[in-house]
């Protein structure tokens, strides 16, 4: 343990002396909070804008006063439809959807037959789609409301039409709305964590081999191991530091919030960003065994950060297994590393707690194969010591 505890001090000076990565590294981390919220907070602020705007755009609206009487008692404001809008749809660069009124649609409504409301949109166009649901739902209270009109006129009761009484209710607490938009923030914090470790990891096994130090260093009378948990225990340190910076960077973001209700929703304080950590320590530790075991069998640093960008893609791809899983967590999920962790951040940001049984799998997984990582680690230098 002492020649390990040597090792580490060495590898932590050698960590902090690259002053130019590691403050890239800091910066980066440090901003990516603030920067993530600030983003977040002008998605939703944009969408809230655009519904509380309450305009609606129409082609022909001349054609329906009956229709522009309601849209003006429901407090929307008639926008007439710029002549090229279904290029302007296509374009994004109109962001509500078009409706489309006939000549003959007071006549018709007037006869009691059934005109055609026509709504044009683009499935590419993300803003003109959020506002599609808004307006079908407008359009909807209007046909309803000439429903119960007619009925009215035959002298029938407009509640026969509700044979039921529907009424919604959502169990999803605040905490668990604001995680849905904040999804991306342990995603964020997990990739702080991956390249913290990375540098570190490749130069205290592939840079010293370019460099020539490794082998002077294997020359000391230290086990293979005592180096392999010095130089290990350096780069988890500067992960975990990386780590450290990223979450309590959430803290002050928040204040960056320009939505009032996300702001209201979106709490993130001191048990959260501990959990955080808490979570991460385990997957730091493997990460830093794995891209030291990656980077171990290279002669090169560029062939080393060549090598670690497959490390990278696969462990930022693992995420996103449970965006495309529309059916739950998985009971699988805690057995792999990094997705076990984003699905606990996740839930951490709901406000669900979190036991022991939660927290045994993925630790255990995560030290089972840091050994494993180490083990082929130690191997490579005790055949570099015997060359």
């Amino acid at each position: 343990m002492r020649t390990a505890v040597a090792v580490f001090r060495k590898e932590i000076v050698d960590a902090l002396r690259d002053r130019r990565t590691l403050l890239t590294v800091l910066l980066s981390s440090v901003a990516m909070g603030p920067l993530v919220l600030v983003l977040i907070s002008n998605l939703v602020s944009g969408i809230e804008k655009r519904a509380e705007a309450r305009e609606v755009v129409v082609l022909g609206i001349e054609h329906a006063p009956t229709l522009r009487n309601y849209l003006e008692r429901q407090t929307y404001t008639v926008k007439p439809a710029p002549s090229d809008y279904e290029q302007q749809l296509k374009d994004s660069k109109l962001g509500d959807p078009v409706v489309l009124v006939g000549h003959d649609f007071e006549a018709e409504l007037a006869r009691g037959e059934v005109p055609v409301l026509e709504i044009v949109a683009s499935s590419s166009n993300q803003r003109a789609q959020v506002s599609l649901g808004r307006m079908m739902r407008l359009l909807g209270g209007f046909n309803r409301e000439q429903a119960l009109l007619r009925m009215a006129v035959r002298g029938l009761s407009p509640a026969a039409l509700e044979a039921v009484q529907i009424e919604e209710r959502d169990l999803a607490n605040p905490a668990s709305r604001a995680a849905q938009l904040s999804v991306m923030v342990p995603f964020f914090v997990l990739m702080a964590v991956l390249y913290g470790a990375l540098h570190a990891a490749l130069d205290t096994t592939a840079g010293e081999r370019e460099r020539g130090s490794l082998e002077p260093l294997l020359m000391n009378p230290a086990t293979p191991w005592a180096l392999t948990v010095g130089k290990w225990a350096a780069v988890a340190s500067v992960a975990m530091m990386i780590a450290v910076l990223s979450c309590f960077s959430f803290l002050p973001g928040q204040w960056l919030l320009r939505n009032e209700s996300l702001a209201a929703m979106f709490q993130f304080g001191l048990r959260e960003a501990g959990l955080f950590l808490l979570l991460l320590l385990p997957l730091a530790a493997f990460l830093a065994a794995l891209l030291m075991a990656v980077a171990i069998r290279c002669k090169t640093f560029k062939e080393a950060q060549a090598n670690a960008t497959v490390v990278l893609l696969g462990i930022s791809l693992l995420p996103v297994v449970s965006v495309f899983n529309q059916g739950g967590d998985a009971p699988w999920y805690p057995w792999v590393p990094a997705l076990a962790q984003i699905t606990l951040m996740g839930r951490v940001l709901k406000g669900d707690a979190l036991g022991w049984p939660d927290l045994a799998v993925p630790f255990f997984v995560s030290a089972v194969l840091a050994v494993v990582c180490m083990a082929v680690v130690a191997r490579m230098l005790r055949a570099a010591a015997l060359k």
